[in-house]
């Protein structure tokens, strides 16, 4: 009998999404996770996609400061909970 975990914890590993990482520690995206393809056409375009790494560097009120492959990129809090790490 497989048991169901608590915490948004799968039997593969913890999901969570970017609103919840940590400061400073690199990331690797597992998935965007939006029905909006404008969305994930932008995102896209930054370099954010499923298996490329990335790092919050900064947390504020709006949104967060993340860095995707050489870049900086301000981020609102609804665009970073659409990103699953």
């Amino acid at each position: 009998m497989l048991a169901i975990a608590n915490n948004n914890k799968s039997i593969l590993g913890h999901i969570m999404n970017l609103m919840q990482a940590e400061i400073e520690k690199e990331y690797i995206v597992k998935e965007i996770s939006t029905f909006d393809e404008e969305l994930n056409s932008f995102l896209f375009s930054l370099g954010c996609y499923s298996g490329q790494p990335i790092t919050v560097i900064a947390k504020r009120k709006s949104g967060l400061v993340v860095a995707i492959k050489d870049a900086r990129y301000n981020i609102d809090n609804e665009l970073a909970s659409a990103i699953i790490v």
